[in-house]
């Protein structure tokens, strides 16, 4: 800027934005300020050294949050192609002294603007952008911003580097004219925090200096103003003790609506457009075609000459200066993708947005359990990546039990880098599979947890301890043991044992004592499976079954209604599982909870639904003889049962998923039991029982349901059943067939075998 300058240089420009990017930098090339300041919060001046480091790679954000609640916090995100980020980089390369000039996060902070918008907290009432576009007779906003700014230059051809901005300047005075402040309250204030700076850099560089800004805020800056007025503004503004740090972005999060200024929609063609030397739409369906072929796609370069074609006829029969997105998408599914939308939707989730994610420098000041966590992901070699990936994991293997160990105490700490999800290949319990995205969000949640530990280790602790002894019901207590046994927080066992043992003393709804059995019997099992010591957890186990053996027949004969039993009866499934772990630890504990199940499925006061559940474990288990069974079933199915117990018993012993109709299928005897019970329901009650018979039958599979109406059809001895033995029909036997039992024992034997896939997962 010559020294007869007699203002200094606004550039008003567009948040994240190419052209706005190219446009500040040749205009601070031709202006040669002798300082910059830009709209930013002032907490980051001493961080924006660090933006010349090597290890610096945007896209990043300057994360700013309050000291004694990292949770308040507000990001203010750069790109590569961030007109803020091309002028905090041209001062550095040529050691002009660079500032924010913003309103203080202090402020913004302690005023509740906690949004990622950098402390913008009013809602929009006014788009700028829009009220442009329109005037100048576009429809879209996006398009009409494209051709007047983003493809200025990106042809190549020299433009006026002061032009634009003029231009701008001008549109945007013109509206705060005509609209005030649009609707954004808040700006005043910041823009007389700005005006503050500007005066302070005035008499530090005289008028010889650069701002770069939100054009909007342009005509407020140049408006004159008394300091004492903006001081008046300023005066009484709340405040918080803050702490700012970088941390990594990525483009996926700038496409969304609450970016720093405004979200765009389509990063990876801004980043495109800004870093391409010339012919930006030649090189962007170069870029796709190499897309398409990685996914096995036919394209050519002849495809790639005649998208290119089409996108500049397309771009000519608009009247736009170049070529935009839009017209490349169209170009790109009418040639490339054969007129389809599905490789079209890929282009865009790849290469529209994308998956860059940035990298700040060791030398970053970060919060001593982001500086361990860092340290961890290195030597595991667990990397975060913006793009969601599946992690496979085989904890038998060292590497592969540390890794599951951190993906657990993040989840403990509220940090979801990954998600546990159901493996494809096996359901064992020495395999895992997680989900795994890094969100940039994720760096507020580390520096939350912060105020639990120095380390994973010892924060993951801190906090199982604290939410303990905040525990409430039984239920959060025995969810707590089992991720302490997940996560290998020995040291947190004992305060989340003794929380447990108080809470199960004290509690005494049977519905909630079997609800946290299952738990603490999965607890035990993954902690022999990893190796952990769950042995004090048996203790508290035992002493939980043993209440429920006590208190279960009560309660199930208490009057409950339909949703209660049904409740009831998944708890008595939980607790069978449970007990089948537990009885490893504890012979007896078998023994006592099937007289518990037999008392069950012997009083009539029980509901049908939980007797005839009852009834069927301990036919599975070997405990109930098949007389017994079919002697229980009739009583259940007499005419003095009324149909809708029957029918809940039949659903308990015959639905759940759990085998009944292939029980059915071999045991003709029951199936004759229903089949006559089911013949004599009267018309009436028919109506009320059949959505509990569809859904206990309507769950079997095709095969099953097949095999059991051909059964039912043909009736016992009817016409074209091969009796053998004298009653079963074709196919089925009265008895077992040793021969044909014998041919499949050496395949059972390998299954089940150390060595076999079964005992192996």
């Amino acid at each position: 800027m010559s020294a007869a300058a007699q203002e200094p240089l606004l550039l008003g420009v567009r948040h994240h934005g190419p052209g706005s990017a190219r446009a500040v930098r040749a205009a601070l090339d031709a202006a040669q300020p002798k300082a910059v300041l830009i709209e930013g919060p002032p907490e980051g001046d001493a961080l924006l050294p660090l933006a010349a480091e090597p290890g610096m790679r945007p896209p990043v954000a300057l994360l700013a949050h309050a000291a004694d609640d990292p949770g308040r916090a507000a990001f203010w995100p750069l790109a590569g192609f961030s007109p803020e980020w091309v002028a905090i980089r041209w001062a550095q390369g040529r050691d002009v002294p660079v500032r924010f000039i913003d309103l203080p996060a202090a402020h913004s902070l302690a005023a509740g603007a906690d949004r990622e918008d950098g402390g913008e907290s009013d809602s929009v009432r006014l788009d700028p952008l829009a009220v442009l576009a329109e005037t100048a007779g576009y429809d879209d906003p996006e398009r009409w911003w494209e051709d007047v700014v983003e493809h200025r230059g990106a042809d190549g051809r020299r433009q006026d580097p002061l032009g634009a901005f003029e231009a701008l300047g001008e549109a945007m005075g013109a509206l705060r004219e005509a609209y005030g402040d649009g609707g954004h309250a808040r700006d005043l204030v910041r823009e007389a925090h700005m005006r503050q700076r500007m005066r302070a850099a005035r008499r530090e560089f005289g008028d010889d200096y650069a701002v770069v800004c939100g054009a909007w805020h342009v005509p407020a800056l140049r408006a004159k103003t008394t300091a004492a007025a903006d001081r008046a503004l300023l005066t009484g503004l709340p405040k918080v003790k803050v702490e700012t740090a970088w941390v990594p972005w990525t483009h996926r999060r700038l496409a969304r609506a609450g970016g720093y200024g405004a979200g765009i929609t389509s990063p990876g063609w801004y980043a495109h457009l800004f870093s391409a030397r010339d012919r930006p739409v030649e090189r962007w369906l170069t870029k796709v075609a190499g897309l398409l072929r990685e996914e096995d796609r036919q394209v050519s370069s002849a495809h790639v000459i005649e998208a290119v074609r089409l996108a500049e006829t397309l771009a000519a029969m608009r009247g736009r200066p170049l070529a935009g997105l839009t017209e490349t998408l169209e170009a790109v599914r009418a040639v490339m993708c054969d007129g389809s939308d599905i490789p079209l939707a890929l282009i865009e989730d790849r290469l529209v947005v994308g998956d860059v994610l940035g990298e700040v420098p060791d030398s970053a000041p970060v919060v001593p359990l982001q500086r361990d966590l860092t340290r961890t992901q290195r030597s595991l070699r667990l990397k975060p990546e913006a793009r969601e990936r599946e992690l496979e994991l085989d904890l038998r293997k060292e590497t592969d039990a540390a890794k599951s160990l951190l993906l657990h105490r993040l989840r403990l700490l509220g940090i979801g880098w990954g998600t546990p999800t159901a493996s494809r290949s096996s359901t064992g319990t020495f395999r895992e599979t997680w989900r795994l995205c890094w969100e940039p969000e994720l760096s507020v949640r580390v520096a939350e947890a912060g105020i639990w530990g120095t380390t994973v280790l010892a924060a993951a602790t801190a906090k199982a301890e604290a939410d303990a002894a905040g525990a409430e019901e039984l239920g959060e207590v025995t969810a707590l043991a089992e991720r302490c046994l997940l996560a290998g927080l020995s040291e947190a066992l004992p305060a989340v044992l003794r929380a447990l043992a108080d809470r199960a003393a004290l509690d005494t709804d049977v519905a909630r004592l079997a609800k946290a059995l299952p738990a603490l019997a999965r607890s035990l099992r993954y902690g022999d499976v990893r190796g952990t010591d769950a042995a004090a957890l048996g203790t508290v186990a035992a002493g939980l079954a043993e209440r429920i053996c006590v208190a279960l027949p009560p309660a199930c004969a208490a009057g409950l209604d339909a949703d209660a039993a049904a409740e009831l009866r998944s708890h008595v499934d939980g607790v069978h599982g449970a007990v089948g772990l537990l009885a490893d630890t504890d012979e007896g504990l078998r023994d006592r909870w099937s007289a518990v199940l037999r008392t069950l499925a012997g009083r009539d006061t029980v509901p049908g639904l939980i007797r005839g559940r009852a009834a069927r474990l301990l036919l599975d288990e070997g405990r109930l003889p098949a007389e017994e069974t079919a002697r229980l079933m009739g009583l259940a199915l007499s005419p003095a049962a009324s149909p809708a117990d029957a029918a809940g018993w039949i659903e308990g012993f015959a639905g759940g998923g759990s085998g009944g109709g292939t029980l059915l299928v071999h045991d003709e005897r029951l199936l004759g039991l229903i089949d006559a019970w089911l013949v004599g329901v009267p018309e009436r009650a028919f109506t009320d029982v059949l959505p509990l018979l569809r859904r206990t039958f309507g769950a079997y599979e095709p095969g099953v349901k097949r095999t059991l109406g051909e059964l039912v059809r043909r009736g016992p001895g009817g016409p074209g059943a091969a009796v053998v033995g004298g009653s079963a029909p074709a196919g089925f036997g009265p008895e077992l067939d040793p021969v044909r039992a014998d041919a499949v024992v050496d395949l059972v034997r390998m299954l089940l075998s150390p060595a076999g896939g079964v005992a192996a997962a």
